[in-house]
């Protein structure tokens, strides 16, 4: 068993050297299935911890393992999608059989894709979140393309607080959390401790 979860572990990292592939069309920006699945289990645990009733740590698992099989399919795209076929429940089983877990995150992946329960929503809706603040991210850099893709990831929103959250993305620029220009900071530095050197 335990030669099993090695190779389950090493599995898992191919998500790290797995590229989304939608950014070849964007035509800027870029990042890993983990990256996305990373923070994706982030927002999904803020958008369940303002749902009273969601269950925040299903929520979280269910973002985080929702891409797994993308370690055997690759990521496929919009306009992939429209001629590959992927075999998303075979890929699912060689990756999780034989693990005394996998049958817990084949069932998170099947509730992801039905889509049916509110955790469900709340996590393609942080899957959605965080396509939305990348594409934010491009926009604000330049990449005009991305205005008409925030109109279409926005219309795919579910829940009331993920189309809030998305309004409060759209309304801010990438770089606030960080760049506060009504500070001397940037020319100043820390204290003035470099004055007269």
């Amino acid at each position: 068993m335990e030669n099993r979860i090695a190779k389950f572990l090493f599995e898992v990292g191919m998500l790290k050297k797995t590229p989304r592939t939608g950014y070849q069309f964007l035509g800027s920006g870029g990042e890993s299935v983990a990256d996305h699945s990373f923070r994706t289990a982030v927002i999904g645990y803020t958008l369940a911890s303002l749902q009273p009733d969601a269950d925040c740590k299903k929520v979280a698992l269910m973002c985080l393992f929702h891409d797994f099989p993308e370690a055997r399919t690759g990521d496929h795209n919009y306009v992939n999608k429209r001629y590959v076929q992927v075999d998303e429940d075979g890929a699912m089983h060689d990756m999780l059989s034989n693990l005394e877990f996998g049958d817990e995150i084949a069932a998170l992946i099947h509730e992801f894709n039905a889509g049916d329960s509110l955790e469900a929503q709340l996590s393609r809706d942080a899957d959605q979140l965080d396509l939305i603040l990348e594409l934010k991210e491009q926009l604000d850099l330049g990449n005009l393309n991305a205005k008409e893709w925030l109109a279409f990831a926005k219309k795919r929103l579910l829940t009331k607080g993920a189309k809030e959250i998305a309004e409060k993305i759209l309304a801010a620029h990438s770089s606030d959390w960080w760049f506060d220009k009504k500070t001397d900071w940037w020319v100043n530095g820390p204290g003035n401790q470099n004055q007269g050197k």
